[in-house]
């Protein structure tokens, strides 16, 4: 079988890059050894957004007194939450089916290995091999959940996410252990519809470490409203199984306290590990660095003709960061002339409630490269929209570069804020300045006016505050 590409791996970097190259014409193959469509339609992006929905409307319900509407006594059904969500991962996986058909894009299912430079070995689930030629082959294989030296996940006492979104039965205490994005949009889930759950957190900010240090105030307030419980600072020295659950041994890093926490299952929420295992990569000398595939500019490994995108690189581990690698690097491969990702131009979103997104330099890291700063930040509460809606929670804020009014970086947290944050990645790829998103009028009532608002703040002319 000769292709011109070749692209192992069909997640959000591979199905989008072996798209992208049939519309340029090239005959392409995807490999997959499980689903299309990789684990963010299956088991990540897609499914956890439809547990997240179905927590947010049991909390409407729960609060609907709130907005004048009386409902008779509401309970979560946690099997038809976790039914739901996988009707939504297979009605998108088959999505991707149609997808390839349409753009005419042969699908491979195996295990793929670089036998050498244009040439792939495919061992297919009954364990017939076969080989795959071609110019050009992109690495697209994804990542998988990180495993500690002191939390081996055994799926039933230390679970990773994929578990988490398909146990059989709701746990009624749960120790999750990491405060990023993984961590907590599954602690607010669980915690939402019954459950009780604890954050152990190694880093000292707690909640969304990687986040502005005000997000993570903010989040954590909301959090501690919910009742979930936050141990920041804090490492997990042992979880000793149970019979009938755990007990999790956890030590505060400044003073050396230890605190024990009994549940019924810790979820290991600690980072994605790159899957680079056993696709030759050592063969053909492809150079790795820090457990991650080192490429250029345009996702080139240093072995010509092979490519690497998405968790197995060292870019951002984000769904739409391997699409736009997908995209440039086939690009590239096709002889256009696609300009190199901007890594400082990436939006991150958590989809917890209140939700999170951000871009470009927090306060911290503005300083920190020498910029000096004006910051605006305009509260939810100050909001028509915000109070109409019942969502007063959260704030943006807004980050300038006070002598050429660069916008450095943007903060939000509260209602639908993921859906704000394009609006400022966009603005950032313009080179667009304080003054004229502050002078572009955006529409009342609405939440993004807290954009503007922020960027009044900034440079002093706030009106609502």
């Amino acid at each position: 079988m000769q292709f011109d590409i070749v692209v192992v791996g069909s997640g959000p970097g591979g199905y989008v890059a072996a798209i992208r190259a049939a519309q340029l014409g090239k005959k392409v193959a995807i490999i997959e050894r499980e689903s299309l469509g990789g684990i963010c339609l299956n088991w990540g992006c897609i499914p956890t957004k439809a547990l997240l929905k179905s927590a947010q409307v049991f909390q409407y319900i729960q609060h609907a007194s709130e907005y004048g509407i009386t409902v008779a006594d509401a309970k979560a059904d946690f099997n038809g939450i976790v039914k739901r969500s996988r009707g939504v991962a297979e009605g998108m996986s088959k999505g991707i089916q149609f997808l390839m058909k349409k753009n005419k894009i042969e699908v491979i299912m195996g295990n793929a290995k670089l036998l050498k430079v244009g040439v792939l070995e495919v061992t297919g689930a009954d364990g017939k091999i076969s080989q795959v030629e071609a110019s050009s082959i992109i690495l697209a294989t994804g990542g998988r959940a990180k495993q500690l030296p002191n939390l081996p996940i055994d799926g039933v006492h230390i679970i990773d996410y994929r578990k988490a979104m398909s146990l059989e039965k709701q746990p009624k205490k749960m120790v999750v252990v990491g405060a990023g994005a993984i961590g907590v949009e599954f602690a607010y889930f669980y915690a939402s519809i019954g459950t009780e759950v604890t954050i152990v957190e190694f880093m000292e900010q707690g909640l969304v470490p990687r986040e502005d240090a005000d997000v993570s105030k903010e989040l954590a307030k909301s959090f501690k409203k919910m009742g979930i419980n936050v141990l920041a600072n804090t490492s997990v020295e042992q979880v000793e199984k149970l019979n009938s659950g755990v007990r999790v041994t956890a030590k505060n890093r400044k003073d050396n306290s230890t605190q024990i926490i009994e549940a019924d299952l810790v979820l290991s929420a600690a980072g994605v590990s790159p899957n680079i295992e056993n696709i030759g990569l050592e063969k053909l000398g492809i150079i790795v660095e820090k457990g991650l595939v080192k490429v250029d500019q345009f996702h080139q490994t240093n072995i010509k003709g092979i490519y690497a995108i998405g968790d197995i690189t060292a870019g951002p581990a984000l769904a739409h960061v391997a699409s736009a690698e997908g995209i440039t690097c086939v690009e590239y491969i096709a002889g256009h002339h696609p300009e190199p990702i901007d890594y400082n131009n990436i939006p991150g979103c958590t989809y917890c409630s209140p939700e999170i997104a951000s871009v470009g330099y927090t306060e911290e890291a503005a300083k920190a490269a020498g910029f000096e700063i004006l910051v605006g930040k305009f509260p939810f509460s100050a909001s028509g929209k915000a109070s109409a809606a019942g969502a007063k929670e959260g704030f943006v804020k807004m980050i300038y570069d006070k002598k050429y009014g660069e916008l450095l970086g943007a903060h939000m947290i509260g209602m639908n804020v993921t859906e704000m944050i394009a609006e400022i990645v966009a603005a950032r790829k313009l080179e667009t300045t304080g003054h004229e998103i502050l002078k572009a009028i955006h529409p009342h009532p609405t939440m993004s006016e807290a954009v503007m608002e922020a960027t009044a703040a900034a440079y002093g002319e706030v009106i609502h505050l």
